[in-house]
């Protein structure tokens, strides 16, 4: 960073570069507003609009509720705990620079690369999705056009810049924040009897056995449910490596997200349990396809609004667009940090001169191309075998964040500085982090639980893959580098260059 640029992020025009290379650098353009909305759109998508009727259904509101709740508060000390660091260091490799600076190079080499292929074949499956939806209005036109379509319009985005990016996010996710306003609203009015007929009170809230329904086993069922629909909050994460200024809007985004976050799941939740009985046939359906079955478009319907499987249909693929461009996004900064810090080919490390790492822009979109392709051509089950390594690769990231800042905090203090120094302090380490790593192993461990007990082999083995694939890149990277955990006293707690006068917004 040139000295006429220190401390100066926030008008940045031209990408920055560095010193020693002339090469250009991440432009941070990304603000507060671009940064909120990107940590709450992460979170609120077909997670929230479809699945969460099939989580009444089996747990019953209650259990759903306790579910939710449950994973909200482990997610709430991820999130504190992603804070510090992200506030401290923003940088787009954000997961793996940490975990490679602070557990171990061999460790942060597999966490990267997990996250990597999390977010890419999340990507795929939006975009099958995507074509799915388009069929409501135009069911005359193949699905896989539609992706095709979509792909473009996201990687478009993408390599304009990060603030295309950002603004694009913004609006996506608003869409999806305004309709869960409004369905909250409505869902109060037809509760008291305002709106609707035949749909006030509290009743079904009156039989113990439906409101927690099928006990504890249902709501550890539910558990891993929620964590899927949580997946998304750390993408500011990655953000914070082009926001204009982390060292204050990291903390805002974190301090604010998570519970904006927590009253739209457990208000919508609340109001759908109360609304439609955990009986009704229609919550027992789940899939993207079926937009009829959204919990969201029932009580919309019931509400007296005659388009809401039209307007829910839009809203879900706002949801689906949005998902796919955050993630496109992650991924993309992922695989060029990587390639910054040697983990991956060089190549990938590229920027143009807005700032985007275009190659590994292109080689993401290309692995949505090929996932895309191969759920189109039918085949199914190694498409889905792909989904489920892809959905566990997200939890082992997440126990990758909480065992980082355990040892970030320590090797902090280890290297003689105070805890009032940081940016953003959590405030409950260190049981934060080690509640939410046991949470995430027992999440981890538990994932198909029921083919375990069946003795299911194949089902076993397709929910788990992603486990052993996960040791196989640590271990692997271990013994061809000889990769040692980094003592306390040796970690790397420097931040970018450019960040070292800006405000912390303490």
């Amino acid at each position: 960073m040139s000295p006429a640029t220190q401390g100066s992020s926030t008008t940045m025009v031209e990408p920055t570069r560095h010193p020693s290379t002339s090469e250009p650098a991440l432009k941070r353009t990304l603000s507060s507003r671009h940064l909120q909305m990107i940590a709450i759109g992460g979170s609120i998508g077909t997670g929230l609009f479809v699945a969460s009727g099939g989580t009444i259904s089996q747990a019953g509101p209650g259990g759903a509720l306790v579910a939710y709740a449950a994973v909200g508060l482990m997610v709430y000390l991820l999130m504190q705990s992603l804070g510090e660091m992200s506030a401290k260091i923003p940088v787009a490799g954000s997961f793996q620079t940490y975990a490679t600076r602070f557990v171990s190079p061999s460790f942060g080499f597999a966490i990267g690369w997990n996250y990597w292929f999390n977010w890419a074949i999340t990507v795929a499956a939006e975009l099958v999705a995507a074509g799915i939806i388009m069929d409501f209005w135009l069911p005359g036109v193949p699905g896989w056009i539609w992706a095709g379509v979509f792909l473009l319009l996201l990687t478009g985005l993408n390599a304009l810049s990060a603030k295309a990016f950002g603004e694009g996010e913004f609006w996506l996710a608003l869409i999806k924040v305004l309709t869960v306003i409004v369905f909250l609203a409505a869902g109060i009015l037809m509760i008291l009897g305002v709106i609707g007929q035949g749909t006030s009170g509290f009743g079904n809230w009156t039989q113990p056995d439906e409101v927690f329904n099928g006990g504890f086993i249902s709501i550890i069922a539910v558990f891993m449910i929620a964590g899927f629909s949580f997946q998304g909050t750390e993408l500011v994460g990655v953000a914070a490596g082009e926001a204009k200024n982390p060292r204050r809007e990291i903390p805002r985004a974190i301090r604010t997200v998570f519970w904006r976050i927590m009253l739209f799941y457990i208000g919508a939740i609340f109001i759908i349990g109360t609304l439609v009985p955990l009986t009704d046939p229609s919550l027992l359906a789940s899939g993207e396809a079926d937009i009829a079955a959204s919990p969201f478009t029932m009580v919309f319907e019931r509400a007296g609004i005659a388009f809401a499987a039209a307007l829910m249909n839009a809203v879900i693929l706002t949801a689906i667009l949005s998902a796919g461009n955050s993630g496109l996004y992650a991924s993309t900064r992922m695989l060029y940090a990587m390639a910054k810090d040697g983990k991956a080919p060089k190549i990938f490390g590229r920027l143009n001169r807005r700032g985007v790492p275009i190659p590994a822009l292109l080689a993401t979109a290309s692995i949505g191309l090929f996932g895309f392709l191969t759920a189109i051509v039918g085949q199914g089950t190694a498409y889905t075998w792909l989904l489920n390594v892809s959905g566990l690769c997200g939890f082992i990231v997440w126990a990758g964040i909480a065992l980082s800042h355990y040892r970030f905090r320590r090797g902090f203090l280890a290297q003689g500085h105070r805890v009032q120094d940081l940016p953003y302090k959590a405030a409950f380490f260190p049981i934060g982090p080690l509640v939410a790593f046991a949470v995430l192993v027992l999440v981890i461990a538990g994932q198909n639980y029921q083919a375990v007990l069946a003795g299911q082999g194949i089902e076993v083995l397709s929910a788990y893959i992603g486990l052993p694939i996960f040791l196989a890149l640590w271990l692997g990277h271990r013994m061809v580098t000889k990769s040692t955990v980094v003592p306390l006293t040796d970690m790397d707690l420097s931040g970018p260059a450019d960040l070292e006068d800006e405000p912390t917004g303490r």
